[in-house]
């Protein structure tokens, strides 16, 4: 899960909640699909914070 791009991970992340929206699957697919999600996110929150923190160090090259 981590080689996947940012956009690669929200792209999932969308189409896990369109899957939870449905509410076709059964609780175990569900427990599967909150726990892919948790990660995405996690790994979507340390790429905008690495992005972040290179802007930073680039504004304060000047």
């Amino acid at each position: 899960m981590k080689d996947l791009t940012y956009s690669q991970s929200l792209e999932r992340l969308e189409s896990i909640l369109a899957q939870l929206e449905e509410g076709s699957k059964s609780v175990d697919e569900l427990a599967d699909l909150v726990k892919e999600a948790a990660a995405l996110v996690k790994t979507c929150r340390t790429k905008l914070r690495s992005t972040e923190e290179e802007i930073q160090k680039a504004f304060e090259e000047d």
